[in-house]
């Protein structure tokens, strides 16, 4: 490949000239790999007409290649001026720079091998720098392998909207990622026992169940699966679905692997040693030996999961706004934590400007960049924190409601001789290895069929019509204080009722509520995890239930790359919170940078199309303000990037928020 120069050990560098052919065994001696696939980092000089390609060994950003390697800037230099020069090359419409990547894939659906090439995700490239900036690239490339644009961000994919395809052929995120063959979710390596099951129905009638150290393969996993070594989904899914969500706090190997259960199959039953590595372009799986260390049992079984001392003292039904975090060892952290979100919305935060303030080394804090997304003048932390608090209350609302203390759940069993005997049952067949299937339905039913105590009766109907009166339909919710837990999520395991009318309906679901923590499922989770079941409460969430013309889950990090703080991750679905927490359908996706600003969108799931560009400004506050609470519930001494798990509805550009919860990830 010509050069303008000797290629040093760390750069080529290539004039723009025609005739002028990047091969692919060029672009792979300079290639990086990344969940899968090979890309190399590229700076368009616009002066020079120079492409440069950065060597992936060196893994220099584009920023400190340009200062550095171009312009002989020392790094102290480029440190001091960080975000001008971020400015500079990012969003200057006369800027001399232009930086991007060029990736290899190769899928059958689209004729085997191309390249895309795509801009860093904040870039504000318009039509015309980005067709330039394509044709540039285009000519350097070998002529039989396709070159196609990616956007990096709604921007450019609006900027785009009217551009033909035939002038400037592109692929957009979604596409790609809902093709990719393989999708690290959480990496890490492990041993176990491999099972494949082609279906649910395979899976619920196999006759060697389920155990601690399996390695399970499927299209998508049961939400009810125990806690097990490993996943696999041979199919895509969302990194928010319940069993992905408990994955990432248990610290298991999970993925998707395209076309695993084929792929895997002569190694169904056997014993491998499993490997889920962004940095590789496939699973890593190797067959191994049984490890005598299996017999010890799971290596989980000794920690110590801190579960509290819940108060069972108080029997007071409050409603939500009188609740804050510091009650969930009487309400449950699901209640307390709505409570909080109340006050917050009331008063404002101390704390929510912390994700913000933290040092982030060469900038010694990110204020100016969260006042450019408030459109505050300087970095006053009382002006800014005054002008959030303006956004939340502008936009925001938590839906009225009551809770149910822990108190009122144990007045309810101790009513029921029937109850306690089952419940003493129960725990004699767990300490003693027993059969606890048929305890656990008999001690559910008896929960969900038992008649209330009249004064607890009286109680619960008072609170209901004070506090609810002209709410509609409310929705009953779970509040358990063996739930969201360090090392323990607990995600999908306990009940919600929505579309609750009557009194005898809130009465049936509140005891539903109740019954859900003895599934057999929660019961063995919790006993493989060390916690008794006399050490487990249920309060209850009454709420009115509100709609939406968009529902779903954000946690506030981006759990296809750990590294990324900047980015949040919104699952979404039109009219649905349920069909997203469920995952009865596969939900949009979008990723938003909190940091410099700008989202894009990685999945449709079952959607036709993407949301508006109002939906989008919408959801683009909710990420913003799911940083600002991320930062409140740190508090003065928690960790300001431990991220949150929120619900919420979108309308028009109110966001209502129905749930605020730590979002585990293992350590």
């Amino acid at each position: 490949m010509p050069t303008a120069q000797t290629p040093s050990a760390l750069t080529d560098i290539v004039p723009a000239l025609p005739g002028d052919r990047l091969t692919l065994a060029d672009f792979s001696g300079l290639a990086t790999t990344v969940a899968g696939y090979l890309y190399v980092k590229l700076v368009l000089d616009q002066e020079t007409a120079t492409v440069h390609l950065i060597d992936g060994a060196d893994r220099m950003l584009h920023v400190q290649y340009v200062g550095e390697r171009i312009l002989g800037m020392t790094r102290a230099e480029l440190a001091r001026n960080l975000d001008a020069f971020n400015d500079s090359v990012y969003r200057a419409d006369d800027r001399r720079f232009l930086l991007g990547t060029l990736a290899l894939h190769d899928r059958p659906e689209y004729g085997g091998q191309f390249f895309s090439l795509e801009t860093v995700e904040v870039d504000t490239m318009g039509p015309d720098l980005l067709t330039s900036f394509y044709r540039t690239v285009r000519a350097l490339v070998d002529d039989t392998i396709p070159v196609l644009l990616k956007p990096a961000n709604h921007l450019q994919e609006s900027f785009l909207a009217a551009v033909p395809t035939d002038d400037l052929p592109r692929i957009l995120a979604h596409e790609l990622y809902s093709t990719a063959p393989y999708v690290p979710l959480n990496p890490g390596t492990t041993i176990g026992r491999l099972r494949l099951f082609n279906s649910e129905a395979d899976y619920r009638s196999s006759t060697d169940p389920v155990r601690w150290h399996d390695i399970l393969v499927m299209e998508r996993m049961p939400d009810d699966i125990p806690r097990v070594s490993g996943l696999v989904n041979a199919r895509h899914t969302t990194p928010l679905s319940h069993t992905n969500v408990l994955a990432a706090g248990w610290g298991i190997p999970n993925a998707i692997q395209q076309g695993a259960l084929e792929a895997f199959a002569d190694l169904d039953g056997t014993w491998v040693e499993l490997t889920v590595d962004q940095a590789a372009p496939e699973l890593a799986v190797r067959p191994v030996s049984r490890p005598d260390a299996i017999d010890a049992g799971p290596p989980w079984a000794t920690t110590q999961i801190d579960i509290g001392k819940p108060d069972l003292a108080l029997a007071q039904i409050l409603p939500l706004e009188k609740l804050r975090a510091t009650d969930a060892h009487r309400f449950g952290t699901k209640a307390a934590n709505l409570g909080e979100l109340s006050a917050v919305l009331r008063d404002g935060s101390p704390y929510w400007l912390g994700f913000y303030e933290a040092p982030r080394p060469p900038r010694p804090h990110l204020l100016e960049y969260l006042a450019r997304h408030l459109k505050v003048t300087g970095t006053d932390a009382g002006e800014l924190s005054h002008a959030a608090h303006r956004m939340v209350k502008d936009h925001v609302v938590v839906p009225r409601g009551i809770a149910l203390p822990f108190a009122l759940q144990q007045q309810f069993l101790e009513s029921s001789p029937a109850i306690q005997q089952t419940i003493g049952k129960l725990k004699m067949a767990l300490a003693l290895g027993g059969e606890i299937d048929t305890l656990c339905a008999e001690l559910g039913d008896l929960i969900r069929d038992t008649p209330l105590p009249d004064d607890l009766r009286t109680l619960i109907e008072d609170a209901v019509l004070r506090y609810l009166t002209g709410a509609g339909r409310v929705v009953v919710r779970s509040s358990s204080n063996a739930e969201d837990l360090i090392g323990f999520s607990a995600a999908g395991i306990y009940e919600s009722v929505p579309d609750v009318e009557s009194i005898e309906d809130v009465i049936d679901a509140i005891q539903r509520v109740w019954a859900s923590l003895v599934t057999t499922r929660g019961v063995l989770l919790r006993d493989e995890a060390g916690i008794g079941l006399a050490e487990c409460f249920m309060g209850v969430v009454i709420q009115q239930q509100l709609d939406g013309a968009l529902g779903g889950v954000m946690v506030t990090t981006n759990p296809l790359d750990r590294s990324d703080f900047r980015s949040v991750l919104l699952n979404l679905a039109r009219n649905s919170v349920d069909d997203v927490v469920s995952g009865a359908r596969d939900p949009l996706q979008h990723l938003y940078n909190t940091m410099e600003g700008g989202s894009r969108t990685v999945a449709l799931g079952a959607e036709a199309h993407d949301v508006d560009d109002q939906a989008k400004a919408t959801l683009g506050k909710l990420a913003l303000i799911g940083r600002l609470l991320q930062a409140h519930f740190a508090g003065a001494d928690g960790p300001v990037d431990a991220p949150v798990d929120v619900e919420w509805l979108v309308d028009g550009d109110r966001i209502v928020l129905l749930q605020c919860r730590p979002y585990q990830l293992a350590a």
